[in-house]
């Protein structure tokens, strides 16, 4: 198993990369990621990402966040720095729906919020791009099923745009897509990646009557405690980003408002499942030091809120198709963090139809024999123990598991 481990945010510093070829996949149902892209394009010399180059050959594609802000929890990967499998081609809407064991639409009507800093100018366009491509309905403006708003809920004026982050949309929008086609879209920018206005944005998602609220970013607890009650909207599910810097608490995971969601490494094969998950070495996870324990938690050497509470996956390097356009060389790109689990969860539980009856992340520790078990893997040092190790039952990186079906959401 391959363990990633570096400071919650990383070295902010911007590669320019020249003759990297990235992959198209065209997935075959049922069959994994293709070893022969569809086609591929040469990046050119604009900056893929903005923080730190990983050891496993991705890049952070956000920077370092102040003190007070949340960092994207989206990685690319990068072709050509060492990466551990240079055939993959990347997970597409029929690979995740084959691994979770999902279906094909939710019970009623479900509408899917992003929240996300910035503005991504290219959003519309590189949703369709990634939905035509794998023979998705058209979810357009002018067919109300996307919309993109400010942090007041109106379509004007956006905020000032952002390479990282609009990478970071342009992952959640097509995670979105692909779990739930069925599913409307709300992507929700914030003023900018401070705690304050990513709250605000939260808000604003609720009371556009989304069933389901992304969040794929993470900060300390200490600049982002003060803002929980803004993530507690009770008929709204909502998911947090556990993080990518492996072993250690983040906010707004470790809220007990929220489903904290962890990561794993997915591969094709294995068992009656036909597929096999380990712990994501990356994944975060971790004991809060400020939120009380919830009542359906029982985990015993955490006092308080432990996250994680379910996963899906999040290696870079077996990671998800991306299309992007925005301050890149437009086309396909492979990509991993929490930041492709989170908005997987908040769309199984779209799928599921019950967010207006759902105590926030209680279901999934009542119903585990709906989650796929992850007994392996780590993703830091903890003596072995549960905090950061996969075992039988709960584990922090993995939490309950990940979806089988939609029953535990």
């Amino acid at each position: 198993m391959r363990a990633i481990f570096r400071p919650v945010f990383g070295i902010a510093f911007a590669a320019l990369l020249a003759g990297c070829s990235h992959g198209m996949s065209g997935v075959a149902p049922n069959t994994g990621a293709m070893n022969n892209p569809a086609s591929t394009h040469q990046v050119s010399s604009h900056a893929l990402y903005a923080g730190a180059l990983r050891p496993d050959g991705s890049g952070e594609v956000c920077a370092q966040a102040l003190s007070g802000h949340a960092s994207c929890m989206a990685l690319v990967r990068l072709n050509g720095f060492g990466q551990i499998n240079p055939d993959f081609s990347g997970y597409g809407p029929t690979d995740l729906i084959s691994a979770y064991k999902l279906p094909a639409a939710p019970p009623s009507a479900q509408t899917v919020a992003i929240v996300d800093a910035y503005d991504d100018p290219n959003a519309e366009a590189d949703l369709g791009v990634y939905r035509s491509h794998y023979g998705l309905p058209a979810c357009t403006t002018s067919n109300h099923c996307f919309k993109k708003v400010n942090q007041n809920g109106q379509t004007s004026p956006l905020p000032t745009s952002n390479v990282g982050w609009a990478e970071e949309e342009s992952l959640d929008v097509d995670m979105v897509s692909a779990i739930c086609p069925t599913c409307k879209i709300i992507l929700v920018e914030g003023n900018d990646n401070s705690f304050n206005n990513l709250a605000l944005s939260v808000d604003e998602a609720a009371i556009l009557h989304a069933n389901a609220i992304s969040n794929s970013y993470a900060g300390g607890e200490s600049g982002g405690s003060s803002f929980n009650s803004h993530y507690n909207h009770p008929g709204h599910m909502i998911t947090a980003a556990s993080g990518d810097g492996g072993f250690g608490v983040l906010f707004p995971a470790s809220s007990p408002h929220v489903t904290a969601v962890g990561g794993t490494h997915l591969t094709v094969g294995g068992g009656t499942r036909g597929w096999t998950e380990t712990v994501w070495g990356g994944a975060g996870s971790g004991c809060s030091t400020v939120f009380s324990k919830p009542a359906w938690q029982h985990d015993p050497l955490c006092s308080k809120r432990m996250e994680a509470d379910v996963a899906a996956v999040a290696d870079p390097n077996t990671g998800v198709v991306v299309y992007d356009s925005f301050g890149i060389s437009p086309g396909f790109y492979i990509f991993g963090g929490t930041s492709v689990a989170t908005p997987i969860i908040a769309s199984v539980y779209a799928l599921a139809g019950n967010s207006a009856t759902v105590h926030y992340a209680k279901r999934g520790y009542t119903h585990t024999a709906n989650l796929f078990d992850v007994t392996s893997g780590s993703n830091g040092s903890c003596g072995g123990t549960y905090e950061c190790t996969g075992k039988v039952g709960y584990d922090g990186p993995t939490g309950n598991g990940t979806p089988n079906g939609v029953g535990a959401f």
